[in-house]
């Protein structure tokens, strides 16, 4: 089943530098998950005017929430306090002629 996160960091003053240092170990940790289909899409939400990145929002196909919720329990966003409010809807992806996401392909 197909499900939307909106996760939304922390508002405090050393979240910025929290999601940073966790960043590599999160970015490890989604890559194969991607390969395996469990994520079928991952954006990182941007604060104004400055681009620093303050959420992320993903597409996730998984089983049922409570295998959403502990997905996201593994991820070290969640376990080092990065995410503070996170959000799980269930969703559908709409039968369209979707292009490859930027950043999906060589040169994309």
């Amino acid at each position: 089943m197909v499900f939307v996160v909106i996760a939304k960091d922390g508002k405090d003053a050393e979240a910025p530098a929290r999601r940073m240092a966790v960043r590599p170990r999160h970015m490890a940790r989604i890559g194969p998950c991607a390969e395996k289909g469990e994520i079928l899409a991952g954006v990182a939400l941007l604060d104004r005017p400055d681009g620093t990145m303050v959420g992320s929002i993903m597409v996730v196909d998984l089983p049922d929430e409570a295998a959403v919720r502990a997905w996201l329990a593994e991820d070290p966003y969640m376990q080092e306090g990065v995410w503070k409010d996170v959000t799980i809807l269930p969703g559908r992806v709409a039968p369209l002629p979707y292009r490859p996401l930027p950043g999906s392909t060589p040169g994309g």
